[in-house]
């Protein structure tokens, strides 16, 4: 099959798994990362509502590939209970058409944890780590398989409420990943110690699961549960404590997630302090990586990566034969 076909194909959650691989991911990313924003490329997320119905959509022209795109999502009349929809488009700049169609469940999750692993490659110091992992999710799951592409894990630690599935989380991890670990009572007990830390679960009732006296100095913080102003996940603590915030929504990070609102509500002054993914992956900000005791990066997650981690996933699919092509073609106009 082309690699750039003349009918769009569509790629499924199954064949995106299928020829997703991490370290591609990392550097497809970082790729992008390193070149400079363009002003109007990754304009903020947009999102209609009416009652519980939404549709949020998330747009992007990444400065180099070969297209550009959006992922969209919605929820019905019911909301969330009925279940959430994601896909991507995507369009060649070359040609200008639509070119694809994703599934972009899987996606979400592997773009949000590369992303996180390309940080924490330019945050944490290159030795063995001993991870804490705060959730037993989907996305605690997918962070902790990408942090050890970039990382020699010489253990992690699991915590979530339910003590079945943090061990359940643990086993896979030694079975999956050969790195020796294990379960912890509390969040605090994960933490105690560790050299990486993971806040992948938000607490029921929108409180702070990660406090900043727990962390050791030289620790590195990961905090991905607090992406809109209703959401918390870590102290104001961790804040304060930490002397480098990176973020890969400078804007959207500081002032709307419920974390960093928090925080300022606290009397917290951290935007000089706070740098964008781009100045960390470019080196623009490495004197403030090397004099930084706790660093932490925060992501709400954008159509960046989801652009670039679909582009890498199609072409991939492409060459492997397992796009599928839709018997269907768009009206042009000129």
């Amino acid at each position: 099959m082309s690699t750039h076909p003349d009918s769009p194909v569509f790629v499924s959650g199954e064949v995106s798994r299928q020829v997703f691989t991490w370290s591609e991911a990392i550097e497809s990313l970082r790729a992008s990362y390193r070149l400079p924003e363009q002003a109007g490329a990754t304009p903020p997320r947009t999102v209609a509502t009416v009652g519980k119905a939404w549709l949020r959509t998330l747009p992007a022209f990444p400065p180099s590939g070969r297209y550009f795109g959006a992922k969209l999502m919605a929820a019905g009349v019911q909301g969330v209970a009925a279940g959430i929809e994601y896909v991507i488009v995507l369009f060649d700049r070359e040609t200008s058409r639509i070119a694809a169609f994703l599934d972009a469940n899987a996606i979400t999750a592997f773009r949000t944890a590369a992303t996180s692993a390309l940080a924490l490659d330019g945050l944490a110091p290159a030795t063995p780590a001993r991870l804490a992992v705060l959730g037993s999710g989907l996305e605690a799951s997918h962070h902790a398989r990408a942090f050890a592409a970039v990382r020699a894990l010489s253990e992690v630690v699991v915590y979530s409420p339910t003590p079945e599935r943090r061990e359940a989380f643990a086993q896979a991890l030694t079975r999956d990943l050969g790195v020796p670990a294990r379960a912890a009572a509390s969040a605090e007990a994960a933490v105690d110690g560790a050299d990486v830390v993971l806040a992948a679960a938000r607490s029921q009732g929108e409180k702070p699961i990660l406090f900043g006296s727990w962390l050791k100095p030289r620790a590195t913080v990961v905090s991905i549960g607090s992406t809109i102003p209703q959401q918390r996940e870590i102290d104001a603590s961790v804040v304060e404590r930490s002397d480098l915030i990176i973020c890969d929504s400078l804007e959207e990070v500081l002032t709307e997630t419920g974390d960093m609102m928090a925080a300022k509500a606290a009397g917290l002054s951290f935007h000089d302090k706070s740098f964008s993914l781009n100045d960390l992956v470019s080196g623009a900000c490495n004197e403030r990586v090397r004099s930084a005791d706790i660093r932490m990066f925060k992501s709400v997650g954008g159509g960046l990566q989801d652009i670039v981690v679909a582009e890498l996933i199609v072409r991939k699919a492409l060459e492997a034969g397992l796009a599928t092509s839709l018997p269907i073609q768009f009206e042009s106009k000129r």
